[in-house]
């Protein structure tokens, strides 16, 4: 899919903006959006950005503060699960 994104000149020359990076950095922000809300996962976002590696796929997510939601509910449940590890053994 090839999306076009139209910005005044003047505020591109303004912003020294260059094509090829301007579409790679809107690229980076809808995967690591998306993530965040996660519709996508990180083997999507890898393939999205064509990273070589997981390892650069977590750390783009890590610069981009690209978190998924961990409520005090989900920290409980495992929590428990540690515990009925422990237990069982």
């Amino acid at each position: 899919m090839q999306i076009t994104i139209v910005l005044p000149d003047d505020i591109a020359n303004q912003l020294n903006l260059q094509p090829e990076v301007i579409s790679r950095r809107v690229l980076e922000l809808i995967a690591a959006d998306h993530y965040r809300q996660s519709r996508i996962g990180a083997a999507e976002v890898r393939r999205m950005l064509n990273f070589v590696s997981r390892w650069e796929t977590y750390e783009f997510l890590k610069r981009e503060k690209a978190y998924l939601p961990y409520t005090e509910e989900d920290l409980e449940q495992d929590v428990q699960a540690i515990r009925t590890v422990l237990v069982s053994e």
